[in-house]
């Protein structure tokens, strides 16, 4: 698929409508996500945002519209399914393992691209050994590059709410996507936390050159990134263009600029500067 400007659409969401008990929580909402972009998707609470990442990878089923991956269509795809495309997220609540410690909680999102199958897994030699092998050292780069080599061994449950934000980036990151679903991975940070996190963001996206020449997620990047934010700094410092959700429906898309100064957006979700 491609769009009009030349980026290949990555995902296209077509006429998207999700409801729960006569709620409308999505209403006729397309919107193409394009390679070598961040689409920072934001709106009010209760705005259909995490719905949408919902369908996407496919904890949620549509009643109307269809979602395609690379022009397939995967609208009813299973969430597992989505990952193994290369579809990963993380979520608004953290969902992680909390009596596992950090690298087990990394090293849970590497089983899925295992080759070996369980009875050469459970003699653990020759392939599956050096399977496993790799997939340590892939995981182990990753927490290198996320900084919490201090944290690996500590289990996750008993770790700050920062900390875990950021060990949940790192199973999404573990999957090797590309394309990454981000639901508000710096709420609840403080200002600090959060410039990191953006700038984790950033050297995902843009690779990390010849730093992890044996990891494919740091080396080569990731071709799309979708951000759900609050913090509007964030979002206009990072996104290439932003959708706004308000009430299940899509009001506006475009640049942070065009964004910044659309007069329906300010009168839903920004406000009026003073």
């Amino acid at each position: 698929m491609n769009s009009e400007n030349g980026h290949k659409v990555k995902v296209r969401i077509e006429g998207l409508s999700l409801s729960f008990g006569g709620v409308d929580a999505l209403s006729d909402v397309s919107i193409d996500i394009k390679d070598n972009e961040i689409l920072a998707i934001i709106g009010p609470n209760g705005a259909g945002k995490t719905c949408l990442l919902n369908c996407i990878n496919g904890f949620y089923k549509p009643q109307k519209g269809e979602v395609y991956y690379d022009g397939r269509k995967i609208t009813s795809i299973r969430p597992d399914r989505a990952a193994r495309l290369g579809l990963a997220r993380t979520f608004q609540n953290i969902e992680l393992f909390a009596g596992l410690s950090t690298l087990d909680n990394i090293m849970a999102a590497r089983h899925m691209l295992m080759k070996q199958n369980p009875l050469t897994g459970a003699i653990y030699f020759g392939p599956a050994h050096a399977e496993e092998i790799e997939h340590r050292r892939t995981v182990e780069d990753i927490i290198d590059f996320l900084e919490i080599e201090p944290i690996r061994k500590k289990v996750v449950g008993t770790l700050p709410y920062g900390m875990r934000k950021r060990v949940e980036l790192g199973r999404a990151l573990a999957m090797e996507p590309k394309v990454l679903l981000l639901d508000e991975p710096m709420a609840g940070m403080n200002l600090e936390e959060k410039e990191d996190i953006a700038r984790f963001i950033i050297d995902i996206f843009e690779g990390q050159g010849d730093t992890y020449p044996g990891t494919p997620v740091l080396r080569d990047g990731v071709n799309s990134i979708v951000l759900i934010e609050h913090d509007m700094g964030v979002v206009m410092d990072l996104a290439d263009r932003i959708v706004v959700l308000d009430f299940g429906r899509k009001i506006a898309e475009g640049t942070p600029e065009e964004i910044r100064t659309n007069p329906q957006v300010i009168s839903a979700y920004l406000g009026k500067e003073e």
